[in-house]
């Protein structure tokens, strides 16, 4: 519907306060009426200024109708662009002189809150307007049968660009109407349709599915969040720090003082493990590689390290003796091998660090470490 036809709930009332005053018993011929009608039905006054023509008007009603089917009276007008038909728009009639009016003339005004109600359309025509109006009546006679039934004058009110009211009358329309089962014979009343299915729109429960969807995709990406925090590469613990070298060279000592390597007498097997645990140890306990290194090179090495080794001569002794047993074939006696253990593990003891020392390993500086020192190849008369 267009803008104009937006006011049609209010102008149905104009129409109603117009038919009231139209459907009117009949006049005598001199009343003085300037208007359509006849003696033998109601009359329509139209009201025009003087010196302006009267609006086309055209007009369309059906001849034949059913009754108690709505037939529809469409009306055409013609006017100027400033102005408005049906100003006042359609409003509910229920009661009145318009009401009973049409009803004598055997005609309703449908309820417009059911579908059925007036509409209004505006179009331009050139430099003209085209307003369409259509009124819908439902035909009730007081009797079955066919009856001959007249529609009166309806008024058709325009409002002119200075604001003075135009009334423009229809014409009589005369309509056969029959009822709707007239061609049937022996009618019988029919069975009332089949229930249509209602559909109700449960919101509680889209709420629901929307809230557990919603849920459902959150829990989705958090597990899967939480799966790949927990696969993540973890940080390697630290390895347990190292044993001091000295307690290592301990514990060797002391197996191998109750091996039973003497009462067994393998002396040599003895010295040589001895020595080698003591090798070890110093290269352990010095920052060098003990067990690689000859004599010469563990003696110059140990010379270099600060402060200075006390019983850099004991250690001397002992890695001398050592290695004529190894390289020269000496057989120790088992006094030898009880005083080489017994020196051995004075070294390790005479020279396990000062807490001093330990404290400052802990802070990442190394003890003692030897100065670098470029490798010479071996001259004759190098002991092994």
């Amino acid at each position: 519907m267009s803008g104009d036809g937006s006011r049609n709930w209010r102008s149905l009332l104009a129409i109603g306060v117009h038919l009231a005053r139209a459907v009117t018993p009949p006049a005598p011929p001199d009343a003085g009426a300037s208007g359509t009608g006849s003696a033998e039905g109601p009359s329509c006054s139209e009201k025009l200024p003087k010196g302006k023509p009267r609006p086309i008007v055209s007009e369309k009603f059906s001849s034949r109708g059913l009754s108690g089917h709505a037939a529809t009276l469409e009306v055409v007008v013609e006017h100027g662009k400033g102005e408005i038909v049906l100003p006042s728009g359609f409003r509910k009639q229920t009661e009145g002189p318009a009401v009973r009016a049409l009803e004598a003339a055997g005609f309703i005004l449908p309820d417009p809150d059911g579908g059925a109600g007036p509409e209004i359309h505006s179009d331009p025509s050139g430099d003209k307007m085209k307003t369409r109006v259509r009124i819908r009546f439902v035909p009730l006679p007081d009797k079955p049968g066919r009856h001959q039934l007249t529609l009166p004058p309806v008024p058709i009110t325009i409002s002119r660009a200075s604001g003075a009211l135009i009334t423009a009358c229809t014409e009589s329309h005369t309509m056969v109407v029959d009822d709707p089962i007239a061609n049937t014979p022996n009618p019988e009343p029919r069975k009332n349709p089949q229930p249509r299915r209602q559909l109700e729109r449960w919101t509680a429960a889209e709420h629901v599915v929307y809230a557990s969807l919603i849920a459902l995709a959150v829990g989705a990406v958090a597990a899967w969040l939480i799966g790949r925090w927990m696969r993540r590469p973890k940080p390697v613990p630290p390895p347990p720090p190292p044993r001091p070298p000295w307690e290592i060279a301990l514990e060797e000592l002391f197996d191998i003082r109750h091996a039973g390597l003497i009462k067994d007498r393998r002396f040599a097997v003895h010295f040589d493990r001895v020595s080698n645990s003591i090798r070890k140890y110093l290269g352990d306990r010095f920052g060098f590689d003990g067990p690689e290194c000859t004599t010469r090179e563990t003696l110059s090495l140990l010379r270099m390290v600060e402060p200075g080794i006390l019983i850099l001569s004991d250690i001397e002794a002992f890695l001398r003796e050592a290695d004529l047993v190894k390289f020269a074939r000496l057989t120790p006696s088992e006094e030898q091998c009880e005083q080489a253990l017994n020196l051995a593990e004075q070294i390790v003891k005479r020279t396990i660090p000062e807490p001093s020392e330990l404290a400052r390993s802990d802070a990442g500086t190394e003890m003692n470490p030897p100065p670098a020192e470029e490798p010479r190849p071996n001259q004759p008369g190098d002991v092994p």
